[in-house]
């Protein structure tokens, strides 16, 4: 099949990412997000994100220009879904909301329309049933499009072979490198093993260990890294870090994983959801880590 208009459901940081990626790879895109605030603050950040992906080399110049002119944003379901040829999701991590926005969208969309999920940590066969349409339906998992074209993906035991085929194709017209799983995995491959590494540092901060600026100049500093857990959490934002942690600390009821998600909770109540917001464990554009005086000290 051939797809020529991607829907994005969710205008947060991911959303509109993957957006404008697609648009600026010649695909007409509309983002969708049932909050006027959200679709605002998507259509105001749109521009910064297209200079940034430019200058990092994702896109070219003229892809940033013209990618923004191909992409549109609205609050109603019908608009966004009814000429569609392939859904993008990236609302919170929370399987019976994104369940419920697929069946919404599934009675708008077209037949041949495939339903992707950007879903971090679930996995595709939690929500097959409710997207009405399972053999075409699977996970396309991206990550920062400002740091890697790696994209995941992940179908579950009824995903039809002619869709990965047109999801694989899809992959490649959009300039990502698909990393196919043979199964179902939570968290896919490289957020396996971050989920670990963020409980880890939430673990030591939570439990008053030590501070967040000193669990990322340990990591920093001995790993050589630009950027620590906590600064990387700022970057995907805290609210999906948050829903993310709570989600799996009620389901396993583990005492550590809740300490860890009533600490983001503070943050996320204040509004402090990291970078998108100018402010998250660290203040931006200018965090602390970024500076040299951060690791002084230490060679």
């Amino acid at each position: 099949m051939e797809i020529k208009k991607v829907t994005i459901l969710g205008a947060g940081t991911m959303g509109l990412q993957i957006g404008l990626m697609c648009a600026a790879k010649g695909f007409d895109v509309c983002v969708f997000d049932p909050f006027e605030a959200a679709i605002d603050g998507a259509k105001n950040r749109l521009g910064r994100l297209a200079s940034k992906l430019s200058a990092c080399g994702r896109i070219s110049e003229d892809e940033a220009r013209q990618g923004q002119e191909r992409m549109s944003f609205t609050t109603d379901v019908e608009t966004a879904g009814k000429d569609t040829d392939l859904i993008s999701e990236s609302v919170p991590e929370d399987p019976k909301l994104k369940s419920k926005v697929f069946g919404e969208f599934n009675a708008i969309c077209p037949s041949h329309a495939i339903f992707t999920t950007n879903t971090s940590t679930l996995v595709p066969s939690m929500m097959a049933e409710a997207t009405g349409r399972p053999d075409r339906f699977a996970a396309l998992h991206f990550h920062d499009c400002q740091l890697t074209n790696v994209v995941d993906i992940m179908p579950h035991p009824g995903t039809s072979q002619e869709t990965l085929e047109a999801v694989r194709a899809f992959c490649t017209a959009i300039d990502q490198f698909p990393i196919e799983l043979h199964r179902e995995q939570h968290g896919y491959v490289f957020n396996t093993m971050l989920s670990e590494w963020f409980a880890s540092a939430l673990g030591l901060a939570s439990g008053g260990v030590a501070t967040v600026e000193d669990i990322d100049r340990a990591w920093m500093g001995i790993m050589r890294t630009p950027v620590g857990p906590f600064g990387i959490m700022d970057s995907i934002g805290l609210g999906t870090v948050h829903k993310v942690t709570d989600y799996w600390a009620e389901k396993k009821q583990d005492p550590r994983g809740l300490q860890s998600a009533a600490f983001l909770k503070a943050y996320v109540d204040r509004g402090d959801l990291g970078m998108k917001t100018g402010k998250g464990f660290y203040a931006y554009p200018n965090p602390e880590f970024a500076d040299p005086a951060f690791l002084k000290g230490i060679h």
